[in-house]
This record gives C-alpha cells, structure tokens and sequence, in this order.
C-alpha cells in the first residue's frame, strides 16, 4: 500500500500532485481528486492509483473533446484524430466516442447535414467538392451519399456567384468572366455549368445599369 503524503494544488488551479510516502508522484485533475476524497495520509492500492490515473484521463480527454466541439460539431474522425495528436491512448479515445455517442454529442449522420447545411447557406460549392470535404474528414460514404445526394449544383453555382460578382462590379466582360470561372472552378463547379452561370449574372447585372 501507498500513503498519501501531500496533496498540493497546482498555481493554475487545474489540478493536484499527489505525492506518496516512497517518493512517487501523479497528477490528476481537480475534478477526479476531488471525488476520490483524496487526503493527506489516505492509502493507495497500485490497482487504486492506476485507476485514478485512468479515470483522470479520460476526464482530461472528455474535457478536451468537448472544447474541441464548442465552435461546430465534429466528426468523429475528427475527435478521435486530435484527441490522439494531444497523446490520449486509444483505449481512452474509444470510452470519450462512447460517452459522446451516448449523449447525442457526436452523430456521422447528423454532422454530414449540419456540412451541407453551413456549406449551401454561407460558401456554396459543388456536391463533388462537399463529398470531398466530407470524405476527408472520415464520413462513412453511405452517410455521404445519403446528404448530398440533392445537392442543386445550378443553385448552389448561382448563388455563390451572385454573391461573388459584387466584388467584381465595375470590370469588362472579359475580365469578369477569368475571375468568376476561377472562382467557381475552386468552389468545385464544373466548365460548362459555371459558363453559363457567368453569362447569367452578366445579363442579369447590365439590365441593373441606367441607360
């Protein structure tokens, strides 16, 4: 067994350091001490402090998850790539899907139409480019095929382009026409869709001119 000699609250305030009678040391988060009811002079099994350990780790990547979440919803992909590169073992990333999965936090199906959604309503592109988007971020295909598979590229062309085309007002046709194709070419639109989109948003804006 292993008693507890200092229980020391680190400057941050983020957690202990534990500190046993042979000289040994282990952190944990406030959270985890303090509903282990750590205290000075408390014995320690090594089973007891390994599961300590554990359950702190999945506390610190629960925590991370979800703060990695707060901005927009991920995918799980996502999640089970960074909580890696921040060094969580995979045992633990496993338990942190499970309890998201649980709680409706995390969702494949869903996070592919909130995608589509923010894609259509604030950078509209084509449904090849949004099935790659997806696609890299870990979605299962069938998930992809099942969000896209209604994706108006006429609309989604159109709309990106008219938004577009005020920040190119005031140029000559050629000029307009170079800058929009390229435009749309990296919004993922192809040739003969984004010419004739081109020439509509033209027409449309030299019936807007007086006379």
């Amino acid at each position: 067994m292993n008693t507890v000699t200092v229980v020391e609250t680190r400057k941050n305030r983020q957690g202990v350091k534990v500190i046993l009678d042979g000289g040994s040391a282990f952190s944990l988060s406030l959270a985890v001490a303090a509903e282990a009811g750590l205290h000075k002079g408390q014995t320690l099994s090594i089973p007891e402090i390994e599961r300590l350990k554990s359950t702190d780790q999945l506390h610190r990547s629960l925590n991370s998850a979800l703060r990695y979440m707060s901005p927009r919803p991920r995918s799980e992909v996502e999640i089970r790539t960074r909580l890696s590169r921040h060094g969580f073992d995979t045992e633990t990333i496993r338990k942190v899907l499970a309890e998201l999965r649980k709680q409706g936090l995390v969702d494949d199906v869903a996070f592919a139409q909130f995608w589509r959604e923010n894609r259509e309503n604030f950078r509209p592109r084509s449904r090849r480019l949004m099935e790659l988007e997806l696609k890299q971020k870990g979605v299962d295909a069938g998930i992809i095929a099942e969000a896209t598979i209604d994706v108006d590229d006429d609309q989604g062309a159109y709309r990106a382009a008219q938004k577009k085309a005020r920040s190119f007002s005031g140029l000559d046709y050629p000029s307009f026409r170079k800058r929009m194709g390229s435009f749309l070419k990296r919004r993922g639109f192809d040739y003969e869709l984004s010419n004739r989109i081109i020439d509509r948003i033209w027409q449309e804006q030299s019936s807007e001119l007086p006379d």
